[in-house]
């Protein structure tokens, strides 16, 4: 299948010394995302891989820079379009220690709920399709049967699906209308048993195994040194999740395990994420169960919007509202760094304040932009089709690459 791939849409030059050049890409199904491979081919050995991006370059970063902090939410939103709650996440978690501002309790808990339901909506496209790219169709229609919950669960507490710009500096937007707590907590006792079906289709299948075990290895060492993280780390040996060895947003609160393995390989990644998934779904119960009482929000009214009820009544919640929307607020001056895990790996937003309502100059640190420089040392010299298992396999997204 993955030779029929490159022939349809790859382009082909000679190159010196009998080798061949082969574009894979941009515009190429198993590069998930519009990404460019420059490939030097020994027949179907891959001798040497240079990754081009750029091609979806949005300028979020700079955009940031002429937007209020409040306006900024809904550009982090567009970073990863696969976990857009996890960007909200980092950049008001950012926000917040530059204000030195703590949300309360029921906000901390209704986000990491979120963000688990987050890490499992990206980790069921990813196994759906990096299993479509491997010949594995089925498994696509079942990933999305169970991912459509998970997008009307979003929709339930933002209005929108995708980009849901729910998260707030100080909180979240607004209380989840009560069937969502519900409809959350059904979905959850269901899922492990859809986890099951996919093993059941994949784990010991004989042609899964033999498209991903032993292929593109990577050792301990040499992730730490390619700075690769996330389950692409963790498939290596190395056992570091932000959530557990730097707890932040109140993970300390939460049992569970972090999922590892030696192997280093396509299948080790595999046998990872799908662990991962039975762990998020640990931690979204227990955000669940201990849900506290209490507001979403933190009383701090010249940062946090007033609810719409008190703008109805009182002509100081109206003044407000007015001019956050309007000016924002100011963050004192300062630089941050806050990193946390993302289903891909090590999320990362740096801002600088100048004391103005906007920040004046934000970076991110994505996992994909790192992660996808480790794909030479993992696929050269091996044969073409292993290349289209491994890039699905260290799970990029192209939004976040290129941001």
């Amino acid at each position: 299948m993955a030779t029929t791939l490159v022939s349809q849409h790859a382009h082909l030059e000679p190159a010196a010394g009998g080798l061949l050049t082969l574009s894979l890409g941009p515009q190429h199904p198993s590069t998930h995302g519009v990404l460019r491979l420059m490939l030097e081919m020994d027949g179907e050995n891959v001798v040497s891989i240079k990754p081009e991006i750029g091609f979806l370059h949005t300028g979020i970063e700079k955009s940031a820079e002429s937007k209020t902090y409040h306006q900024v939410i809904t550009l982090t939103d567009r970073i990863d379009y696969l976990c857009p709650m996890t960007n909200n996440l980092a950049f008001v978690l950012a926000t917040e220690k530059l204000l030195a501002l703590e949300p309360p309790p029921r906000a901390m808990y209704l986000r990491i709920l979120l963000n688990e339901l987050t890490r499992l909506n990206s980790h069921l496209v990813w196994l759906g399709t990096h299993a479509l790219d491997l010949g594995a169709v089925t498994m696509m229609l079942y990933c999305f049967r169970e991912r459509e919950e998970i997008l009307k669960l979003f929709e339930a507490v933002s209005g929108q699906r995708m980009m849901t710009s729910y998260f707030r500096v100080g909180g979240v937007s607004i209380e989840p209308p009560l069937p969502f707590y519900e409809r959350a907590k059904r979905f959850l006792g269901y899922f492990p048993d859809r986890v099951d079906e996919y093993e059941t289709l994949l784990t010991k299948n004989r042609i899964w195994l033999d498209r991903t075990k032993g292929i593109a290895a990577m050792s301990a060492k040499d992730a730490i040194a390619w700075g690769v993280s996330g389950p692409t780390l963790r498939a290596s040996g190395v056992a570091l999740d932000l959530r557990k060895t730097n707890p932040y947003a109140g993970y300390d609160k939460f049992e569970f395990d972090v999922p590892t393995r030696t192997e280093g390989d396509v299948y080790a990644r595999y046998l990872v994420r799908v662990a991962e998934m039975r762990e998020s779904v640990k931690i979204a119960k227990q955000a669940l169960e201990g849900m506290p009482e209490g507001p979403v929000k933190a009383n701090a009214p010249h940062i946090v919007m007033p609810d719409r009820e008190r703008m109805k009544t009182e002509m100081e919640a109206l003044i407000y509202h007015f001019k956050i929307v309007t000016e924002g607020f100011r963050v004192p001056a300062g630089e941050v760094f806050q990193a946390i895990e993302s289903p891909r790996g090590i999320m990362g937003y740096y801002i600088v304040s100048d004391g103005t309502s906007h920040p004046m100059r934000m970076h991110v640190r994505t996992p994909s932009f790192v992660n996808l420089q480790a794909l030479p040392k993992m696929c050269e010299g091996r044969l073409i089709s292993d290349l289209v298992a491994c890039i699905g396999s260290i799970d990029i997204v192209l939004g976040e690459i290129d941001r």
